[in-house]
């Protein structure tokens, strides 16, 4: 059960202070997304977790120890680390591709142990992956190798997953396969962190949320307790109506409001 921690967090991009003391305390065994505006901090606040963007002020920890002082390989194996648009650049097989997730354990994707391989299999199977393994990466749909690269990441069976855009690129099966699949690691006992515009399906998915604005927080608590149309409103600009489906909380968006 790992936790990962926030201290009074402030991170700047060049001369540009992007987040402002953030405390958080990320959770195991919940899926935790976080929303906000364009602009608002997301992707600095996820890279801040990974240990690739250094903090200005504050920290970011894991299990009491600073993320940004763990040696790399050790931090891969602790940390997964799902980018925004990851590209594959090489026509390895879809095995291999997975397979580069046992790096961090010293193990070569083609020359893998028992636990690699069933590892890979594993990620392969829980992507929806499995009549893919021995086709050429680059030759996928731009959906498909969004899969490709989570499995990569499942693959590392890292306590912590960390996911930007999971679902930017998927069709609305694939969106849900992908979300099941994170919620399913963090009934597990993991830790999942995901970046989402959608709110609906933030919304359906989610244990937490962090509302981002400005790079401070402006709500952390569970879906029904953030998505409110005065915080819509006030957070997003738009007016908004929140219904109760089958599924959870829909959000439906009806115009945007002036600008202040």
């Amino acid at each position: 059960m790992t936790r990962l921690q926030t201290r009074s967090l402030s991170v700047d991009l060049g001369r540009r202070r992007v987040l402002t003391r953030l405390d958080l305390s990320l959770q195991p065994g919940r899926l935790t997304v976080i929303v906000g505006p364009n602009g608002a901090g997301k992707t600095t606040l996820i890279r801040a977790l990974a240990g690739l963007v250094a903090p200005a002020e504050g920290s970011v920890t894991l299990d009491g120890r600073p993320v940004g002082q763990m040696r790399a390989a050790e931090r891969a194996r602790a940390i997964a680390y799902l980018p925004q648009g990851g590209e594959i650049a090489w026509p390895l097989a879809v095995s291999q591709v997975v397979g580069l997730g046992r790096l961090p354990h010293g193990e070569k994707p083609d020359a893998l142990p028992a636990g690699g391989r069933e590892a890979v299999a594993s990620a392969i199977r829980e992507t929806g992956l499995e009549n893919f393994e021995d086709r050429p990466a680059t030759e996928l749909s731009g959906g498909e190798r969004a899969r490709v690269l989570l499995a990569r990441a499942l693959a590392t069976q890292a306590p912590v997953l960390l996911a930007d855009e999971p679902v930017a690129a998927l069709d609305p099966r694939h969106q849900l396969v992908v979300l099941d699949v994170l919620r399913s690691h963090a009934r597990a006992g993991g830790t999942v962190i995901a970046v989402m515009h959608d709110l609906t399906l933030a919304a359906r998915y989610a244990d937490d949320m962090v509302l981002l604005r400005q790079g401070l927080i402006e709500a952390h608590a569970p879906p029904h307790e953030v998505l409110t149309e005065a915080q819509l409103a006030s957070s997003f600009g738009i007016r908004a109506h929140i219904a109760r489906g089958e599924s959870g909380l829909v959000v439906v968006a009806d115009r945007p409001l002036p600008r202040p």
